[in-house]
């Protein structure tokens, strides 16, 4: 539970830090558009999505909230303006 705390105590529901392509660190802040990577759920490739919430698991994997849905976060690609 101290390693769940510790990693809360950096997150947010409305944010989160991505790398860039040029190395740089940047917040984005939901509602964010992602690209479905594979279809999951009742999501198909390719799509661009809404990113609503960003949760962490009790596993400390990061989810993604779609459309009132959990997704893991590797089924998505960033687009960064």
């Amino acid at each position: 539970m101290k390693d769940l705390a510790e990693e809360l105590s950096y997150s947010s529901s409305d944010s989160i830090y991505v790398v860039t392509w040029d190395n740089a660190l940047k917040q984005v802040f939901t509602p964010f558009k992602t690209v479905v990577l594979t279809n999951i759920g009742l999501l198909l490739k390719g799509e661009i999505v809404s990113v609503d919430q960003v949760k962490v698991t009790l596993q400390l994997k990061i989810v993604f909230i779609v459309e009132g849905r959990a997704y893991y976060h590797f089924h998505f690609g960033f687009i960064i303006d």
